[in-house]
């Protein structure tokens, strides 16, 4: 199984640690937010991974070098400009389609940890038939996805203003948490070029009748490693949960 983590932010809540490298290679306990996330995508039987880079790139494909690529086959997409999500798995996409793999893939972010059980949303997407599968929770954000009753993406909402991509009698906010699982064939129907999202190629394919569809994650650990204060909590959660570490779950 494949994967790409995305991992060429700037990190700029991060300051002043990502003033000389990159939000990939800032440490918790020790370890990197790289390293974290290359192990747990290892624990779950993924030997082949693309990681995008753009702020200090070299310091992070030095870093993969150093490390043998933690014992994985890993290439480097490198942005001379940030594309976001959907621009830079568009970009990456070849790593996906060459061979004409019909197995999903899995979509990273870097800065999160979590104990989201991937071989369960692998299923989930396998039996829904889906086009992607995204873990989200019920919790507080600023910027919800919203689904139907049949766990199928209908819209969003930001600053409490509906967007709605579907019609449904039944709209359930959830927060996403940055992991995806995705078909290859998605690839093949991103229309959107540039710098963008991945969220709105998600709500287009929606719009168009695709399935686009919900794992819940509530059970699970997760948290975003963007602030100060979240490294500081997932140092201290590290001591007591498996996370990024080499078991699985």
């Amino acid at each position: 199984m494949r994967a790409m983590v995305l991992a060429a932010g700037l990190g700029t809540r991060l300051r002043p640690l990502t003033n000389d490298r990159p939000k990939a290679l800032v440490e918790v306990n020790g370890r990197t937010l790289l390293e974290m996330t290359l192990t747990r995508l290892r624990a779950f039987g993924i030997g082949d991974v693309i990681v995008n880079v753009h702020h200090f790139a070299g310091m992070v494909v030095e870093y993969l070098r150093a490390n043998d690529n933690f014992g994985m086959h890993i290439e480097v997409s490198r942005e001379d400009q940030l594309l976001d999500t959907g621009g830079g798995l568009k970009k990456a996409g070849y790593f996906f389609l060459g061979d004409s793999r019909e197995e999903p893939f899995v979509l990273h972010n870097v800065d999160i940890a979590s104990t989201i059980d991937l071989g369960r949303m692998v299923r989930l997407h396998r039996d829904r038939g889906a086009l992607a599968t995204l873990a989200v929770q019920q919790r507080k954000s600023s910027r919800q996805l919203l689904f139907n009753g049949d766990a199928e993406l209908c819209g969003r909402s930001i600053a409490e203003a509906d967007e709605i991509v579907r019609n449904s009698e039944e709209r359930h906010p959830l927060a996403f948490s940055g992991v995806h699982v995705i078909s290859p064939r998605l690839l093949t129907r991103m229309k959107e070029d540039g710098v963008f999202s991945i969220i709105d190629t998600y709500l287009r394919l929606a719009s168009e009748g695709d399935r686009i569809v919900a794992f819940r994650a509530d059970e699970y650990y997760w948290r975003d490693l963007g602030r100060f204060e979240d490294l500081k909590q997932a140092s201290e959660d590290m001591k007591l949960l498996p996370i990024g570490k080499s078991e699985k779950g």
